[in-house]
């Protein structure tokens, strides 16, 4: 079974100081959320591998877990940074034959959100009713798929196990 966490990258300043949208940075409360959502998923679903957008926020989030993720293999992937879901996807599908059992990305929306939202076909329905309205700042959308080979994933393949935000953490714990 493979397990695929898209994460989207905490919360950011309006603009960066050079007005260039690839180099906003996180604001105080994105690293606080990284920081949560990164002990969530130590204790929760750790992922094997990353890959991370080359935007600075995507990297200062990843940054903000990496320590409490220190088996995680990380690579930065300029490709990620304003990708459709089938660019994601056919990043997903480059892991075939890998020993990689939980990949995660960690990027933008609409790309993330329409893609979790074409991945799943069912699952934690509380967590699919979230999900229908937004992918959040820090906001991880975590799908199963039944499956051997990261290039068997299409649309309609995986179930939802878990949607997780730093709102949801702080609003209902337990139900997490």
């Amino acid at each position: 079974m493979l397990r695929l966490i898209l994460l989207r990258h905490a919360k950011t300043e309006r603009d960066s100081p050079n007005g260039n949208d690839h180099d906003r940075r996180l604001d105080a409360r994105g690293h606080d959320d990284a920081n949560r959502i990164g002990s969530w998923l130590a204790a929760h679903d750790a992922p094997d591998r990353a890959l991370v957008s080359s935007a600075v926020r995507a990297r200062e989030t990843w940054n903000e877990m990496a320590s409490l993720l220190p088996r995680t293999e990380v690579e930065i992937v300029a490709g990620l940074y304003h990708a459709d879901p089938s660019d994601i996807l056919q990043a997903i599908h480059g892991f075939a034959g890998t020993a990689t059992k939980r990949l995660m990305i960690v990027a933008h929306n609409p790309g993330l959100h329409e893609l979790a939202l074409a991945l799943v076909s069912g699952g934690d329905k509380h967590g699919l009713r979230e999900l229908q309205d937004n992918l959040p700042t820090c906001g991880a959308a975590i799908i199963a798929f039944d499956l051997k080979r990261w290039d068997d994933i299409s649309f309609r393949s995986g179930t939802l196990i878990r949607f997780v935000s730093p709102k949801l953490l702080r609003e209902t714990p337990e139900r997490l």
